[in-house]
């Protein structure tokens, strides 16, 4: 059976650039790959054909010779693709096909093509739990906060190698953090046990740090908390964080906000509450009353005749601050109606007087009642 076109094999047109070349391969050997054609009893067979095609395109010699002459010019002992003892479906072959992907998908290897492992690390973030009052969320505050953390090692500057040196190259993946090694048709990437995947070794430790590079230690830290603040506010102080590992960039902290409950005020975003208790007779007669501001002042409240408990009145901008934008919450005063107690023989009479005297004085206690009234009749009736 004639063999067909490698450039139709591919699915590529004559004269694609190697780049061309290797997107089609691509395409192709996901498509075939016998792993996910179990249903296909042609795809293996099509798999090693396409890998075929594309371990002659691939080379720049070989493709000139085929764009040239064809399958002839591998033909007689010429060399190429079907010619190496069985095709592709040797492992040594599939390997060699397959090879230009994995580089393509991660990276190069051994100095061919790629960029070689970053010989540095990040250091983790951390994470800080202030706790403030409401007063300070109100004001802003500045705080001292001491963070234990791990710093750059000072006896050598963060390398982990004794008096600041350089770390080597590892010997066993070339300085690249990985190594290969070949499972049939596959080549399977791990990090390199020598070296932990850093790509370098330290011959001679800090004996300060022990080769890591970094300390653990105590500092102080100075942390501005902006007005407006409420539990669950997120700060970050970029490069504050953990230390990177032989000499790598620090990580962030973040410092999480936490506001504690106030004696007086209940808060609702940038509104606050306040429940303030008035005797009976400001309720009925109405008049004023002093109610505290978050800011540390006081405002006169006026409390309407026949106030009922759980009136509320508002008093603008004496609430929280915006976060982020200009103005204040409001807060809101919420009544609450005492009743008196430890009454005295005159003060019980004068109450007994005016109960008697307040048939037409309690409308909500009338419609309750008269509520009731109809309520039993629907179930006698």
């Amino acid at each position: 059976m004639a063999k067909r076109d490698y450039y139709d094999v591919l699915g590529a047109a004559k004269g694609a650039s190697a780049e061309e070349l290797k997107k089609a391969y691509r395409v192709k050997a996901k498509e075939l790959h016998p792993d996910r054609n179990s249903d296909n009893p042609n795809a293996e067979a099509q798999f090693k054909e396409v890998n075929e095609a594309y371990d002659v395109l691939k080379d720049p010699d070989k493709k000139a010779a085929y764009d040239r002459y064809g399958h002839a010019a591998f033909e007689g002992g010429m060399g190429g693709g079907g010619q190496r003892g069985g095709g592709y479906g040797q492992h040594a072959d599939f390997s060699s096909a397959f090879s230009d992907v994995f580089e393509d998908l991660f990276g190069g290897f051994g100095g061919r093509g790629g960029q070689q492992r970053s010989r540095v690390q990040r250091g983790s973030d951390l994470r800080y739990n202030l706790t403030i009052s409401l007063e300070e969320a109100f004001s802003g505050v500045n705080k001292t906060i001491n963070v234990p953390s791990s710093l750059a090692c000072d006896a050598c500057h963060g390398t982990g190698a004794e008096g600041g040196a350089e770390p080597t190259t590892c010997p066993t993946c070339a300085g690249m953090g990985k190594v290969r090694a070949q499972q049939g048709f596959f080549t399977v990437e791990r990090s390199c046990p020598t070296c932990s995947g850093l790509g370098q070794i330290i011959k001679d430790p800090c004996k300060v740090c022990h080769g890591v590079g970094r300390v653990e230690k105590d500092r102080a830290l100075s942390v501005n908390i902006p007005k407006g603040v409420e539990s669950g506010t997120r700060i970050r102080l970029a490069g504050e964080g953990e230390a990177g590992l032989r000499g790598g960039p620090s990580g962030d902290l973040y410092i999480f906000i936490e506001v504690t409950e106030h004696t007086l005020f209940q808060r609702d975003g940038v509104h606050l509450f306040c429940r303030v208790p008035i005797t009976l007779a400001t309720a009925a007669l109405g008049g004023e009353v002093e109610v505290p501001t978050i800011d540390g002042g006081m405002s006169r409240v006026k409390v309407p005749a026949g106030a009922q408990t759980g009136k509320q009145m508002r008093l603008r901008g004496k609430g929280m601050p915006a976060l982020r934008g200009a103005g204040f919450g409001d807060m809101m005063i919420e009544i609450a109606v005492e009743t008196p107690v430890n009454l005295t023989s005159r003060q019980k009479e004068i109450l007994r007087e005016f109960d008697a005297l307040s048939v037409d004085n309690n409308p909500e206690g009338k419609s309750f009642f008269s509520q009731v009234k109809r309520f039993w009749d629907g179930m006698k009736s």
